[in-house]
């Protein structure tokens, strides 16, 4: 059965956990959502599952004894009725597609600093283009303290519908303002291109909804696109990207693109990604 308003969050029992915890809360406390906190363990031998069931049932509970531990010491209280505590076993990658498919979430919450035992960045990646729900990536290492502006990347070959929406939903939460961004390399005037109409009609659509947004045209010339649109995200500073995925196969299968791929790496504040897949917006969603 779908669970409505939730989040999940991947955070390991460490150090670096306790930093992607904190910033996992500060999108649970504003959005007013569930979190559910998920550490992933190694799965146990076949030996151990066929003849050593209840060594492979105390480890489960040790497992989940250590998340809780580590969650009730890193907020400093009991741990309350918004927060559930998740521990499941196997592949790091495996188990998040099915939590995303079965899980019944709004989106997922997974770090891409790099910190010993988590997703590497091809895996990150795959997890990005094959996640049954939306996906924000977050730098442990660059906490957000608050979200006044979010920009918008578009590629106007890119189908928009979802990626307004979940726009809509997190300027209205956050109360900040929308900057549309698209980069061209033609020799036209930005008011005479295609993806400055596109852009504009966006722009229209989110001051129906009451969404102050404004657009932004970069022209390039030797420059590839994501460079000269990581170039501004790194001077606005925005407190987030929401990005549309690529539908492009590649050799690596991760099926989002160079484009997305080298946003989502190289920008340290989160990156909220809305790929193919349709699902719900969460229940308190304003249109």
């Amino acid at each position: 059965m779908y669970r409505s308003n939730n989040i999940l969050a991947l955070i390991p029992p460490d150090g670096d956990g306790k930093k992607i915890l904190n910033q996992a809360l500060f999108f649970q406390e504003n959005l007013g959502m569930r979190i559910f906190i998920l550490n992933i363990i190694d799965k146990p031998s076949m030996f151990n599952r066929l003849f050593l069931p209840e060594k492979v049932q105390n480890m489960k509970k040790e497992a989940l004894r250590i998340q809780q531990e580590f969650v009730t010491k890193a907020i400093g209280s009991d741990i309350p009725r918004n927060l559930a505590i998740r521990v499941k076993a196997g592949n790091l990658l495996k188990v998040l597609l099915a939590q995303s498919k079965n899980g019944g979430y709004e989106f997922m919450i997974i770090d891409k600093s790099h910190s010993p035992g988590s997703l590497i960045r091809y895996e990150t990646d795959k997890i990005i283009s094959r996640s049954y729900c939306p996906v924000m990536t977050i730098n442990k290492d660059y906490p957000i303290k608050e979200i006044k502006k979010i920009i918008i990347p578009v590629d106007i070959s890119q189908a928009t519908k979802k990626k307004l929406l979940w726009a809509t939903y997190f300027a209205k939460k956050f109360e900040a303002k929308i900057t549309i961004v698209s980069a061209l390399n033609i020799n036209l005037s930005s008011r005479r291109s295609l993806a400055w109409r596109n852009a504009e009609k966006l722009k229209y659509m989110l001051h129906q909804r009451g969404v102050d947004c404004e657009v932004e045209i970069l022209k390039t010339t030797s420059k590839e696109k994501h460079k000269v649109i990581y170039e501004y995200i790194k001077k606005e500073q925005p407190g987030m990207v929401i990005i549309r995925t690529h539908q492009e196969s590649n050799m690596s299968g991760t099926q989002i693109g160079k484009f997305v791929s080298e946003i989502v790496h190289n920008c340290k504040m989160p990156i909220f990604t809305v790929n193919r897949f349709l699902y719900p917006m969460p229940v308190d969603f304003e249109y």
